[in-house]
């Protein structure tokens, strides 16, 4: 009998880290089921790359699901009455969308679960990132445990797995390690108020951490900018 690929769920936001982290899964030999979320983003370029880099990176399928989160608002991403910030701000910034990997992953979940995967790979990290408190090692492990008892999978003894590749690697490191696995960071976009063609601002703390991450890589910053806006 001819052994089954192991599968995985990967939410893919068409940014950097989570680029990056569909390429380590394919990587190590997972057929990789990309997932992404239309919630209301301001930055709708971002679904036009994750399409692309699920397209360069050859996943199995690639699923968007629309969520309306514009409707809690609470965040400069998901209302556009509040600004995104260009000055770094102390504490949990306003670009925080409040429960938003919990929604994600909660979701994740449930295809892995239909899928009978034996893992999600989400690209949260707690270096080089804006402070989010869903982006912690305490947040990833309270929610590997709300897997373990919520799941069919996991009572049938088939625990779904939460892999976080990128944790505890400088922004730099996840740049190199994309660069090793030929992911073309051109297709990216990480930018929280990217324009319509999905060329960045400069001046959100995201592209501050991007640009901060390709320079300490010694590697060519091949992010689209808009122009005058780049900082």
């Amino acid at each position: 009998m001819t052994e089954q690929p192991k599968k995985a769920v990967v939410l893919l936001s068409g940014g950097l880290d989570s680029s990056t982290v569909l390429a380590m899964a394919r990587a190590q030999g997972y057929a990789c089921y990309a997932l992404s979320f239309d919630y209301g983003q301001r930055a709708d370029a971002e679904l036009a790359a994750a399409s692309a880099v699920a397209q360069q990176l050859g996943v199995v399928a690639h699923k968007v699901l629309r969520l309306g989160l514009e409707s809690i608002g609470g965040s400069a991403l998901t209302d556009r009455s509040i600004d995104v910030p260009e000055q770094l701000q102390d504490g949990v910034p306003v670009t925080y969308v409040p429960a938003r990997n919990t929604v994600f992953l909660s979701l994740a979940l449930g295809w892995a679960e239909v899928l009978e995967a034996q893992a999600i790979f989400i690209g949260v990290n707690a270096v080089d990132y804006s402070g989010y408190p869903d982006c912690r090692p305490e947040f990833i492990a309270a929610f590997q445990n709300l897997a373990r008892v919520a799941t069919k999978a996991s009572s049938d003894g088939k625990e779904i797995r939460i892999e976080t590749p990128l944790l505890h690697l400088t922004k730099a490191e996840i740049i190199r390690q994309g660069g090793v696995l030929g992911l073309d960071y051109s297709l990216t976009v990480s930018c929280y108020q990217a324009d319509a063609a999905g060329r960045a601002c400069g001046l959100c703390d995201s592209c501050r951490l991007r640009a901060q991450g390709f320079a300490d890589a010694g590697v060519v910053d091949v992010t689209r900018y808009g122009g005058a806006r780049r900082g």
